[in-house]
């Protein structure tokens, strides 16, 4: 079975319980072949953060049921090949904006992982990464 890594967007749609991605992850592809980044855990949880401060929501533990049920990679595995393609993407000129989503593509691509995420534009400059995007506006 292939192993997939969620960006964060794909969470939150996740935990919002909209575009079908429960489902989709219930019947074909079964959470425990989803995994998520360390960095993916630190932008869900600033978010959760950053809502109850605005008053948007409360802390109801609904993340941290998530989070003890996904699989979290950590990113040490992955930081020589950020190095290299951080590199490589700005000598070439095309240069990631974002280094939490260039660490977290790394991390799919070490691992030989299937990066999903509606965010392709945000990914599909690194090297060797296997892209889905599982979302239908």
């Amino acid at each position: 079975m292939k192993s997939y890594l969620l960006d964060t967007n794909i969470c939150v749609f996740y935990l919002r319980d909209k575009y079908d991605v429960w489902k989709y992850i219930d019947e074909q592809i079964g959470l425990e072949n989803c995994y998520i980044s360390e960095i993916t855990v630190a932008e869900l949880k600033f978010g959760e953060e950053l809502g109850r401060r605005k008053g948007v929501f409360k802390k109801d533990n609904y993340l941290d049921g998530f989070l003890s049920s996904v699989n979290i990679l950590p990113i040490s595995s992955a930081i020589d090949l950020f190095a290299e393609e951080k590199a490589r993407l700005q000598t070439n000129g095309t240069p990631c904006e974002d280094n939490f989503d260039l660490l977290i593509g790394c991390t799919a691509v070490v691992n030989d992982m299937i990066m999903v995420t509606e965010n392709i534009k945000d990914f599909k400059n690194i090297s060797s990464i296997q892209l889905e995007n599982w979302i239908k506006r």
